[in-house]
């Protein structure tokens, strides 16, 4: 048997929408960024906090890959998107890797 390269990681962002004064304001900036996240990237993407907070969201992104540099280039690609929009101020990120011994 030989290993099998299997790299898991996660990154949660904090977000601030200053311009949301409703939570269907704040869901719709939400929706947008996951859902282009996921189509774009191909990551696991939620809001994973702060759910009922009209200008704060937290959201969780995950990625399986080949090889520890493709998992970090689609967590750094995803992190560059959610930065590059104008209506969120990112409050804080963190990423976390998942240790994963697979075998063939």
């Amino acid at each position: 048997m030989h290993a099998v390269g299997m790299y898991v990681a996660a990154m949660r962002i904090t977000l601030r929408i200053p311009q949301s004064n409703s939570l269907k304001a704040k869901r719709s900036v939400v929706r947008h960024l996951v859902e282009i996240s996921r189509r774009r990237f191909g990551v696991s993407a939620s809001e994973v906090g702060e759910h009922d907070r009209w200008q704060l969201a937290v959201l969780g992104f995950a990625v399986v890959a080949p090889s520890a540099r493709r998992a970090a280039e689609l967590l750094d690609l995803t992190e560059r998107f959610v930065w590059s929009h104008p209506e969120v101020e990112v409050v804080d990120t963190s990423r976390h890797w998942v240790d994963v011994e697979a075998e063939r």
